[in-house]
């Protein structure tokens, strides 16, 4: 009998994975021809000086690893990755807080509520072409925004040439268009907020912003830290808006390169795709580091499961808190926390 259920559990087991396999063998393939293999061709080829036909081996020179250190000894190359850290730093501070407080605002129930989310989510739907060709023409020093300006009596401004100012024209332009995305994320998680926990603080005393510190924040915080990390690898590779508004070479003297903009015209626009491939797998190993070392030390938080909080825990009596349920546990005892500390204070 022992063999007989060893042997069908065996079976059982050897039916799961030859599924498992079958399943994942086309995402496999595709990740392995899509991701992995570009990756392996373009170490490959930034070992060569090559213009891009035939094979490297036969129509272009070895020059082993001399493409990488040019590379990064280059100060254009420093600055176009100092360029998109800036940005992505810009980014969160100003999107981040921005996105929360539309969220909250737009989670009320009003009047109008359904357009002004439709207005807000309709810049990131467009196409970077439009977005380009719209902000360069109004950013230009005869366009319509100087023109406002010199009609109430104000200097016009560079917003595009001079390298003060157009870093920040870009980090307006990105905030704009990528706001609505933010939004609509929050939204979602703040849809996932169960209503009975602001109707317990309610009933405790907290008012509307000890509700959405101790509510509603802990609560967003996984969102928070997912749109953050999207955030971040999508300031990284920017490439669309940066080629439209300010094109290859205006963009270096703007102060505006990207690590993407440099590899395009170092490479391609050089004619030395060797180069450029070298520049491409610099941009993924910086990119994958940044990855990783978010996930490690900030996403990984989310799959702990649970929020906890000793001072709450002791004052309420919550001795052992379950995976599934401690998010709303913890968070309706800090608001009723937070209320009760109000009255007594």
């Amino acid at each position: 009998m022992k063999t007989t259920k060893t042997s069908k559990q065996s079976s059982g087991k050897g039916r799961n994975r030859l599924e498992i396999l079958v399943l994942s063998a086309p995402a496999i393939i595709l990740f392995v021809g899509f991701v992995i293999l570009p990756i392996i061709l373009g170490a490959y080829y930034g070992l060569y000086q090559w213009k891009g036909f035939g094979s490297p081996s036969t129509n272009g020179k070895f020059v082993g690893l001399q493409n990488y250190i040019i590379a990064l000894k280059d100060p254009n190359f420093q600055a176009a990755i100092g360029h998109p850290l800036l940005i992505m730093i810009g980014s969160l501070v100003i999107q981040g807080p921005l996105a929360v407080l539309f969220a909250l605002l737009l989670n009320q129930k009003f009047k109008g509520r359904a357009l002004i989310r439709t207005l807000i989510f309709v810049p990131y739907v467009v196409s970077e072409v439009i977005v380009g060709t719209g902000w360069s023409l109004l950013l230009q020093k005869t366009g319509a925004v100087n023109q406002i300006l010199t009609s109430i009596g104000l200097p016009a401004v560079d917003w595009l040439a001079n390298p003060k100012i157009a870093i920040w024209t870009l980090l307006l332009i990105i905030s704009w268009k990528y706001i609505g995305f933010a939004v609509i994320l929050m939204l979602a998680g703040l849809q996932s907020i169960p209503e009975e926990l602001y109707e317990a603080a309610r009933v405790d005393g907290a008012g509307f912003w000890q509700m959405q510190k101790n509510i509603t924040l802990p609560l967003l915080a996984p969102t928070l830290r997912i749109w953050a990390f999207l955030s971040m690898i999508g300031s990284l590779q920017l490439f669309d808006l940066v080629y439209i508004v300010w094109g290859n070479y205006v963009s270096t003297t703007a102060g505006v390169s990207t690590m993407a903009t440099y590899m395009v015209r170092e490479g391609r626009g050089a004619g030395n795709y060797g180069y450029g491939s070298a520049v491409a797998l610099i941009i993924f190993v910086i990119s994958l580091i940044i990855a990783l070392t978010y996930q490690k030390f900030v996403l990984n938080r989310d799959l702990d499961g649970a929020l906890t909080d000793g001072k709450a825990k002791k004052k309420f009596g919550f001795k052992k808190f379950k995976n599934e349920s401690s998010n709303t546990q913890v968070a309706a005892s800090e608001a009723v926390l937070a209320a009760s500390e109000g009255e007594e204070k």
